[in-house]
């Protein structure tokens, strides 16, 4: 019999066609490790072996079998093994929208939805996202999408809360927003760290602690997160890699390939292949 490589690494990032808001990755990782960033919606992760440490605001979850991770959209966090032989987990991508439309069929939450916790010990539940992604491989959209509304519905009813809008009412926290918008608009060429503050009438170190305590990184880490989601999304929309690095500002294909495979945990070669196929029959991960 052949020897397993201890050290291996796998990762399948796709989206189910009868489930568009939902992403999914299954994946081992050993050596990668994840750089802070955010997301968009919200991820919900279970670890079928091994244990993931999640660094988060508010401390580390260590997370092995049976614990569920919920992660709110924009909370920044990393990602590492937190043992020598990694982890192995399958982890659901859903849109804000999805699980505020499944809390306003389900729950009487109304608004915009989140967790008041990170890490669970819920061995039901962390079936349940196992369950949707075989589902999703089989290409069976009834159970798919059944299953994800059973564990949202009930990690809502255990853990669920309305999300408070955060106002920038401090000076500090509307130049750290005003330098964000910024940034977004000339991703390609973004200006210096001094030349924003004497744009925004701040000093630039004054700008960096608004910055980070308004998001959660520097501007130069939000911003390279801010390249890699605007690249997938091109992706998505059929662009190839050489094209969609240079439209975000990256120098060339290896630095978006480089930042690209940290964050998002896959190649955008291996990204965009999986959107350009047929995913209405599902496929087999890797082993």
């Amino acid at each position: 019999m052949a020897e397993v490589d201890p050290a291996r690494e796998w990762a399948r990032h796709w989206q189910y066609a009868e489930l568009p808001d939902l992403d999914l990755l299954r994946a081992r990782y050993v050596r990668h490790t994840f750089p802070r960033h955010s997301h968009e919606g919200f991820v919900f992760g279970t670890i079928t072996s091994g244990v993931e440490d999640v660094g988060l605001p508010g401390g580390t979850v260590h997370a092995g079998p049976g614990t569920v991770v919920m992660i709110n959209p924009e909370v920044p966090h990393t990602a590492r093994a937190g043992v020598p032989e990694g982890w192995v987990y399958a982890t659901l991508y859903p849109s804000a929208q999805v699980i505020n439309d499944i809390a306003a069929d389900l729950t009487s939450l109304r608004g915009s939805v989140g967790f008041t916790e990170t890490g669970v010990r819920d061995p039901r539940a962390a079936r349940l996202i196992t369950e949707v992604h075989r589902a999703a491989e089989e290409g069976n959209a009834l159970a798919a999408d059944s299953v994800l509304r059973i564990m949202v519905a009930r990690l809502l009813d255990r853990h669920g809360s309305v999300l408070p809008v955060r106002a920038p009412h401090s000076a500090g926290a509307r130049d750290a927003a005003r330098a964000r918008a910024a940034l977004e608009e000339r991703m390609e060429r973004p200006p210096t760290l001094e030349a924003l503050a004497a744009e925004l009438g701040t000093s630039p170190f004054a700008l960096l602690r608004a910055f980070k305590k308004q998001y959660g990184m520097p501007p130069h880490t939000w911003l390279t997160d801010a390249r890699v989601r605007r690249a997938r999304r091109m992706l998505d929309g059929g662009t190839v890699p050489a094209e969609a690095a240079v439209a975000v500002g990256f120098t060339d294909q290896p630095h978006l390939n480089r930042h690209f495979t940290r964050i998002v945990g896959v190649p955008p070669g291996a990204y965009r292949r999986e959107r350009a196929g047929s995913y209405k029959t599902g496929g087999s991960p890797a082993p």
